[in-house]
C-alpha cells in the first residue's frame, strides 16, 4: 500500500490536472458555438451555389465548361487534408491521417510508388506527421486557423486549382471531419477537382431543360467561367469551416470525458488514502497497547 505521503500527492497532481480539462472543456465550448453558428450558416449558400453550378454544368451540352471539368488520367494526384494545429481533441487527427495512409497504400499505390502522390497540409498536426516520414507535401498552411475566414482559405484553393489547370495534379481530393454535432464527426472524403456533375443534377437538368426555355444573360459559358472558381473557393472554405468545429467539438468532448475520469480517480484516490490513514492510526494503537502491556509486565 502507498505512503499517506505518496497519495496526498497523487491527489494534488490530480486535482490540478482536473482543473485545467475543466477549463479546457470550456474553452473548447464557447470557441465550439462560434465555429457551429459560422458552418450552419454557411452550409445552405455552399449547397444551393454547388446545385445551381451542377445544373448548369449537366446542362451545358457543347458549351466549354472551363478546364476545371476536364477528366484525365489520375497520374499525379493531390490530397488536401484537413486537420488541426493542436492535440487534446482525442482521435480527430488521427482519423484524418489513418484515412490518407489507407487511400496512398490502397487506391493510390501506384502513384505513391512513382511519386506521384503529393499531401497539402491545412493543420500543422498534418505537416508534423508527414514531415516526420518525408513524404512529399506539396504546401503547408498551419495559419488558417489564427483568424479563420474566406480570405485566408480563397489563396489555398486558387493554389490548387492553378496547379490542376497547369496539369501538375490529374485530380484532387480533400479529407476532413464534417461536423454533425459537439459528439459526433463524420469522416468526408470529395474529389474538389475534375468537377463532374452528378447523375441527380444530370437528371434535374433534363427534367427542367424539358419543361422550360432559359435565357442566360451573360452567356452559359460565361456564368459557367465565373461561378465555378467561386464554387470550388466556397467549398474548400466550407470543409475547413466544418473542420473546425470539429475539432471544438471533439475537444470539447475529450476533455469532458477527461475530467469525469479524473473525478473517479480522485474518489479511488480518497479511498486508498483514507485505508492507507486507518491502517496507519491501527498500527500506532497496536504500537502503544503493546508498549503498555510490556510496561506493566
Amino acid at each position: 500500500m502507498p505512503s499517506l505521503k505518496e497519495v496526498r500527492t497523487r491527489i494534488a497532481s490530480v486535482k490540478s490536472t482536473q482543473q485545467i480539462t475543466s477549463a479546457m472543456k470550456m474553452v473548447a465550448a464557447s470557441k465550439l458555438r462560434r465555429a457551429q453558428n459560422a458552418i450552419i450558416s454557411l452550409r445552405p449558400y455552399a449547397s444551393k451555389l454547388k446545385e445551381m453550378m451542377g445544373n448548369l454544368s449537366a446542362s451545358a451540352g457543347d458549351i466549354d465548361a472551363g478546364a476545371y471539368t476536364e477528366v484525365r488520367k489520375p497520374e499525379k494526384v493531390l490530397l488536401v487534408l484537413v486537420a488541426s494545429n493542436r492535440g487534446l481533441c482525442g482521435a480527430f487527427n488521427a482519423n484524418v491521417m489513418k484515412k490518407a495512409n489507407e487511400m496512398i497504400n490502397g487506391q493510390y499505390a501506384a502513384q505513391q510508388k512513382a511519386g506521384n502522390l503529393h499531401i497539402l497540409a491545412i493543420g500543422k498536426k498534418v505537416s508534423d506527421y508527414y514531415g516526420r516520414r518525408k513524404f512529399p507535401i506539396a504546401g503547408v498552411h498551419n495559419t488558417v486557423y489564427d483568424g479563420l475566414s474566406f480570405d485566408k482559405v480563397m489563396p489555398i484553393a486558387e493554389e490548387i486549382m492553378k496547379a490542376f489547370t497547369d496539369k501538375k495534379y490529374d485530380k484532387v481530393e480533400i479529407i476532413y471531419n464534417q461536423f454533425k454535432n459537439a459528439a459526433v464527426q463524420r469522416l468526408i472524403v470529395e474529389q474538389f477537382l475534375p468537377l463532374q456533375a452528378s447523375e441527380e443534377n444530370k437528371a434535374v437538368a433534363g427534367t427542367k431543360t424539358q419543361n422550360a426555355d432559359y435565357i442566360f444573360e451573360p452567356s452559359q459559358g460565361e456564368i459557367l467561367n465565373d461561378l465555378i472558381p467561386r464554387t470550388l473557393k466556397i467549398q474548400l472554405y466550407k470543409s475547413v469551416l466544418d473542420s473546425f468545429a470539429s475539432e471544438h467539438g471533439a475537444r470539447m468532448t475529450a476533455m469532458h470525458k477527461a475530467t469525469d475520469n479524473a473525478a473517479d480517480m480522485l474518489k479511488e484516490l480518497k479511498l486508498t488514502y483514507n485505508k492507507a490513514r486507518q491502517a496507519s492510526i491501527t498500527k500506532e494503537i497496536l504500537e502503544i497497547v503493546s508498549g503498555a502491556e510490556a510496561l506493566k509486565g
